[in-house]
């Protein structure tokens, strides 16, 4: 990590130091601006948290200044405006747009003067201003009066001393294998002092009896500090005043969450029931169903609000429910089970706190008159709030990576998981189809928790927004099956998700290296055994018009080939226009088109094969012009071109729809390969007409007839598995047998770990051997038989007249 000039004798700064300050830059839906516009009860909580960091930066900067530490008020400068600011700033415009611009414009110059030695009555001065302006945008956000001005108040002064929490630990204090860092021990300082300043803002609405309290509880934290007491004390202290904040805000008409507290509510009760399965009946398959409903149905909700205002403890709760405690409880390790769950509890208490909710008096007894209804309603088969789920989209803001930056042990780590998510759809349709519904239920959740969410881990920072879809989807697939909708829509679902996992997958691996070269060079190879196919039967038509003196002809054949030209364009638009008002899945018509290339190649490669001899080709191309000279219509040689150029142009359109729909995120190499391929066509023709030089037909046919049948043997390839994504072909997976390739690479080569897919691979290879072998050697050889069996009929027959 970086240091930065003026920063003496201290720790680098920590990553965590960044991310602590990142979370709050988060997109919400509403919107909002300087005057007179209604700003969301989140963002002003969002906004108003923000405000007093840097206030509380600048409190250590003029502290700072006081001591004569110019090191340590640049650290504090810097912090605000290198890692608060730009968290906030966007929202900051919205509010008043002109009072943030000279807010940054202030903090830029501010660790600039400070660094410059220059005196500290004009740095002060600055501070002032600064203080000022944020003071102005803490205005327009907040007015006493407003009906849930309290609640936005306790709300920013729990995450603040979340802060300080997270300080002091940073600061490394009774950690001896670590040295101590003194800027984080003074944010936690100021962070303390800040917070108590706002309690004091709303200390009113405690009873005197909590308001004694809760300055006690603060002396008490500011006393810890300065000893510098354990965390762990520290850290008491903290939950003690953020649960009196929430309490007390609960007896003034805080807000609260209603919906949310119904997840708490239900979370709570089903740990507890989690526990008296294994304690009270050793019944583990209960238990684990429970801690599932838990997580899945309830802690997901949950996950947004509480990633925004405290993304590390969303994530420790997270993997406890999701992974330790289902681990646990198949493994049957009752006693890790019960400190665990209680461990969760712990959080989860801090979770509440933080989202306004008082976790402790959530009263879980199931024969409580005070329970809220819908614990009591709380079965194993909950159906997902998709609603809910949905307020997740735009809301990430952690770290951002681009396509396919991600490290090698994800990339791998992700095609194992997609492999077995495969592998368990397939059964889950198998399942439902034998009306076995829990046993689909229970794949479709495995398939989710045990599988996807670690594929969300590495793809999340690179696509948010649809790894939320992703998990949407798979909610429907489950309330589905719960619903007992029929086949059809489980199965419409599955593909979906299926597609789903193929997109996850590129996004996770990238391209690669060797799948972009083979998109690149097959493209060439398309466009260039097409168009030299076209340009071979028009360079012979010309070369015989000029020689049987026809030449003036060669207009007509000229104007062939732009009409051609021109359908090309036209056929492409059309069969796009075609595929996008068929209605059919992207799978199934991507199948169609990879069938149709194969159908198509098959025919062209072996009527290639069959003009192999040059001489064979000259006779050819002769016999077609002859035919039209002696016509005399000077429409046969426009529509000779016209067809020559055509054909090889809807054939050309063929592939390219075909190819496009399998090189996906390399669609530049596609048509990179496809110009390069023209321009080498064009020299060709170029050099031929120029120098008369001839091409080594024989070689080229029989180069382009192979990778002819290398595209047919690749699209035959992809398009079983198309077939199968969509339902229509069943699947047999064969990981382990058949190479499991990356899966552009995989695209690009046709090659999928499938029984279907290698059979219909292996036929067309076989018949592609067998046809080769008879067009180049059985055939001419029985040829030759024939013409040697004619000859000593001829010379029998001649002997006989003499």
């Amino acid at each position: 990590m970086k240091t930065f000039d003026g920063i003496q004798n201290r720790e680098k700064f920590p990553l965590i130091l960044c991310i602590l300050f990142l979370i709050s830059s988060i997109v919400f839906n509403s919107t909002y601006g300087a005057q007179n516009i209604e700003i969301s009860y989140d963002d002003s909580i969002l906004a108003t948290v923000n405000v007093h960091r840097i206030l509380a930066q600048m409190n250590l900067v003029q502290a700072s200044l006081s001591k004569g530490d110019m090191s340590g008020a640049f650290d504090h400068a810097y912090i605000s405006h290198s890692i608060i600011l730009p968290s906030i700033k966007d929202k900051f415009g919205e509010i008043d747009q002109k009072s943030t611009e000279r807010l940054e414009s202030l903090l830029i110059d501010l660790p600039i003067m400070i660094k410059s030695n220059i005196q500290s009555s004009q740095i002060e001065s600055k501070v002032t201003q600064i203080v000022t302006i944020l003071n102005n945008i803490n205005s327009d956000i907040l007015n006493p009066n407003i009906s849930n001005y309290n609640s936005i108040m306790a709300s920013t002064i729990t995450i603040l001393l979340n802060d300080t929490s997270k300080f002091y630990q940073l600061s490394n204090i009774g950690n001896s294998k670590n040295p101590f860092n003194q800027l984080d021990y003074e944010n936690a300082i100021g962070m303390v002092n800040i917070s108590q300043k706002l309690y004091n803002n709303i200390s009113k609405i405690f009873s005197n009896s909590k308001q004694l309290e809760l300055e006690s509880f603060f002396g008490d934290l500011k006393n810890s500090l300065s000893q510098k007491s354990d965390p762990q004390s520290i850290s008491q202290l903290i939950t003690a005043i953020q649960t009196n904040i929430v309490e007390g805000g609960n007896e003034s008409n805080l807000q609260s969450d209603n919906a949310l507290r119904i997840y708490f509510e239900n979370i709570k009760y089903l740990l507890s029931k989690t526990i008296g399965s294994i304690t009270e009946d050793s019944d583990y398959t209960t238990a684990e169903k429970y801690a599932t409903t838990a997580y899945l149905d309830n802690f997901e909700y949950i996950e947004s609000p509480l990633g925004k205002l405290e993304p590390n403890l969303k994530g420790s709760i997270e993997k406890m429910m999701r992974e330790e405690l289902r681990e646990l409880i198949k493994n049957k390790q009752q006693p890790q089970i019960i400190v665990l769950v209680n461990n969760i509890s712990n959080s989860l208490s801090q979770a509440a706190n933080l989202l306004n909710i008082n976790y402790e008096n959530i009263n879980v007894n199931d024969s409580s008159t005070q329970s809220v209804p819908t614990i009591k309603n709380v079965q194993l088969k909950n159906l997902s709030n998709i609603k809910e789920l949905s307020k997740g989209f735009g809301t990430y803001n952690g770290i951002r990576k681009g396509f396919g930056e991600s490290s090698d042990s994800d990339k791998t780590d992700v095609r194992t998981d997609i492999d077995n998510i495969r592998i368990k759809l397939v059964d889950l349709l198998k399942q439902y189809k034998e009306a076995k519904y829990d046993n689909a239920l229970a794949l479709s959740r495995s398939a989710y928790l045990d599988n996807y969410e670690g594929i969300e881990i590495p793809l999340r920072p690179i696509n948010s927004d649809f790894t939320l879809d992703m998990e949407i989807k798979f909610a429907e697939l489950r309330n589905l099956i719960q619903q007992n909708q029929p086949y059809a829509k489980i199965e419409a679902k599955v593909v979906e998700i299926r597609s789903g996992l193929d997109e996850s997958e590129r996004m996770v691996t990238g391209t690669g290296v060797l799948a972009p070269s083979i998109a690149f060079s097959t493209s060439f190879s398309i466009i260039f055994r097409e168009g030299l196919e076209s340009a071979l039967i028009i360079g012979a038509m010309i070369t015989y018009l000029e020689a049987s003196r026809n030449a003036h002809y060669k207009k007509h054949v000229y104007l062939g080939i732009v009409i051609s030209i021109i359908g090309t364009v036209i056929t492409w638009f059309v069969a796009q226009f075609v595929i996008d008002i068929t209605g059919a899945s992207k799978e199934l018509i991507e199948a169609i088109a990879g069938i149709s290339a194969v159908v198509v190649l098959f025919w062209v490669s072996f009527w290639i094969l069959n003009k192999v001899e040059t001489k064979k080709w000259i006779e050819f191309v002769k016999a077609k012009v002859w035919q039209a000279t002696t016509s005399g219509s000077v429409m046969v040689f426009t529509m000779l071109s016209f067809f020559t150029v055509y054909r090889e142009g809807f054939e050309t359109v063929l592939f390219y729809q075909a190819m496009l729909s399998f090189a996906k995120n390399m669609e530049f190499l596609v048509i990179l390969g496809l110009i390069l391929g023209l321009a080498v066509i064009v020299s060709i023709v170029f050099i031929m007409k120029k120098f008369g030089k001839k091409l080594p037909l024989r070689i080229l046919f029989g180069l382009t007839m192979g990778i002819g049948a290398y595209m047919s043997i690749a699209f035959i390839g992809n398009a079983i598995r198309e077939f199968q994504e969509v339902g229509y072909i069943s699947t047999t997976h064969l990981f382990g047998i058949i190479p499991r390739l990356e899966l552009n690479l995989a695209t690009m080569t046709g090659i999928h770990p499938t029984l279907e897919t290698a059979i219909a691979q292996l036929i067309l290879l076989s018949v592609y051997v067998v046809g080769s072998l008879y067009i180049l050697f059985i055939q001419p050889r029985k040829k030759k038989l024939v013409e040697s069996s004619r000859k000593s009929m001829a010379h029998l027959k001649d002997g006989e007249k003499q």
